[in-house]
């Protein structure tokens, strides 16, 4: 496997390598690519902070199935399916770098098949 490390200048190298440690349950290579004020907004709520993200991603362990990447400058766009422990989940992150490090990320998705399960 190949690692990205934080330092890196390309957005999408440092989005797909996020993703990827992500996925292989690295979480202190996912930490080191994130901001210290990393911010998430999503469907289901918010966190600031990349110690509270990753704190979440370490008990939820989502899976990534990248479909599609769109780069424009810092920002990179994201198609994928996310595993979220039940059914799979298309949806959209909109990432945002700084530096070789995510700063944001907004994702959106249709939460019904989640919200079903309850």
């Amino acid at each position: 496997m190949n690692k990205i490390m934080a330092n890196t200048s390309n957005a999408k190298d440092t989005v797909l390598a996020f993703i990827e440690a992500l996925n292989d349950e690295d979480f202190d290579v996912a930490r080191d690519l994130l901001t210290d004020d990393m911010s998430f907004v999503g469907v289901m709520g918010t966190r600031d902070g990349g110690d509270v993200y990753i704190q979440d991603m370490k008990k939820m362990k989502f899976k990534y199935d990248v479909q599609k990447v769109f780069v424009d400058g810092d920002d990179v766009s994201v198609w994928y399916n996310i595993d979220m422990g039940g059914p799979k989940i298309f949806s959209s992150g909109w990432y945002n770098t700084e530096d070789g490090r995510v700063k944001s990320l907004k994702v959106l998705f249709d939460p019904r098949p989640l919200l079903e399960k309850n």
